[in-house]
C-alpha cells in the first residue's frame, strides 16, 4: 500500500470500541458470519471451502505466515464497519484529522525569500474540511501521491500560511517523508 493509506486505516482503527478477533478460529468464524458463506469466506482468502470448515471446527489452528496476514487484514477491514463510519463521519464534519509527519518541506515564494528544502517535524491539527477531502480520495480508491497532494495543500495553508495571514502565493512542496501518523 502506501504510507498515507496505511496511516489513514490506522488512524481509522483506533477508534475501534472493542478489539478485533486474536485467534485464527475467531477470524474464520468472524469472516464466515460477515460473508454468510464458507465459499465466499474460501474466495476471499484464496484457499479451499474444506480449509475454511477445518479453522472453523479447530482441527488447523496456526496458517502459513501468507495466510494469517491475509486473514488478519480481512478482519481489519471488516470489523466494526458502522464505529469506522462513525467516526470518519465526525472526522469530516466537526473534528478535523491531525497530521504529525516528519518530512522534506520546500517552497516556492518571492525572490529574497529561502526556499531551500529541510526536513521537518510537523504536528498540525488540519480542519473538517481537509479531513473530508483526505477521507473521501481515501475511500474512492486515490494514491498515496493524492492524498500526499491534499494534506500537503492542507499543511501549506493551515501551518505555513497561518490560514491566508502570511506568506501569500507560497507554494509547499512536501517530499520524502520520513514519517506519517494521522489521527482522528
Amino acid at each position: 500500500m502506501g504510507l498515507f493509506r496505511d496511516s489513514l486505516d490506522k488512524a481509522t482503527s483506533n477508534t475501534f470500541t472493542r478489539p478485533a478477533p486474536k485467534t485464527s478460529q475467531a477470524q474464520m468464524r468472524f469472516l464466515v458470519k460477515s460473508s454468510k458463506s464458507t465459499r465466499a469466506t474460501a474466495d476471499t482468502l484464496g484457499i479451499s471451502q474444506r480449509t475454511v470448515e477445518r479453522y472453523l471446527k479447530g482441527q488447523i489452528k496456526r496458517p502459513r505466515p501468507q495466510l494469517a496476514a491475509r486473514l488478519a487484514d480481512e478482519v481489519r477491514r471488516r470489523w466494526q464497519p458502522r464505529v469506522r463510519a462513525r467516526a470518519r463521519q465526525q472526522a469530516a464534519t466537526t473534528g478535523g484529522i491531525t497530521i504529525e509527519t516528519r518530512a522534506r518541506f520546500g517552497f516556492t515564494a518571492a525572490p529574497g525569500s529561502t526556499d531551500d528544502a529541510r526536513i521537518r517535524l510537523i504536528t498540525q491539527h488540519l480542519p473538517p474540511d481537509y479531513a473530508a477531502r483526505l477521507l473521501d480520495a481515501h475511500t474512492a480508491g486515490a494514491t498515496d501521491q493524492q492524498l500526499q497532494d491534499i494534506a500537503a495543500e492542507g499543511l501549506q495553508e493551515i501551518y505555513f500560511k497561518d490560514r491566508g495571514q502570511r506568506a501569500p502565493g507560497l507554494q509547499v512542496a512536501f517530499t520524502d517523508i520520513d514519517y506519517i501518523e494521522l489521527d482522528f
